[in-house]
């Protein structure tokens, strides 16, 4: 069911910043930063050839990376997204298995214009775990 990693999520207080940072310091190739209000975030992409970092940063007061920040000040590895071949057939597999997904618990499109599900952190020893559809 899990296909490859397809990025690891670090939130951050200023994704402009911390992308500057990875062009500068290692020339990686970084996306321009792109509001996602439907995830309550905006993300930049640093690309790694194999796969990807996503930076993200909240928009909006009631982003859920606000809080993590919170408690995080300086930022960290919010969560890692893993490719599955249908999403749909995905939820329903993790449905049956007693892990819960987050939200409604239906996919919505993600960054990437992809349907994506979160995965509880309690079910997967305190790791937020996104599928996406490949």
């Amino acid at each position: 069911m899990l296909g490859q990693l397809n990025h690891v999520a670090i939130a951050v207080p200023d994704v402009r910043a911390a992308g500057d940072m990875y062009r500068k310091k290692f020339g990686a190739k970084v996306s321009e930063a792109v509001p996602q209000p439907d995830h309550g975030v905006t993300t930049v992409f640093v690309d790694l050839g194999n796969t990807k970092l996503e930076l993200l940063e909240p928009l909006g007061e009631d982003s859920p990376i606000a809080g993590f920040l919170a408690k995080n000040p300086k930022g960290g590895i919010h969560h890692i997204c893993i490719e599955v071949d249908d999403i749909n057939a995905a939820c329903e597999r993790v449905n049956a298995e007693g892990i819960t997904i987050t939200g409604t618990g239906k996919p919505k499109i993600g960054a990437h214009g992809k349907p994506v599900v979160f995965l509880h952190p309690k079910d997967l020893f305190g790791t937020l775990v996104e599928l996406e559809q490949a």
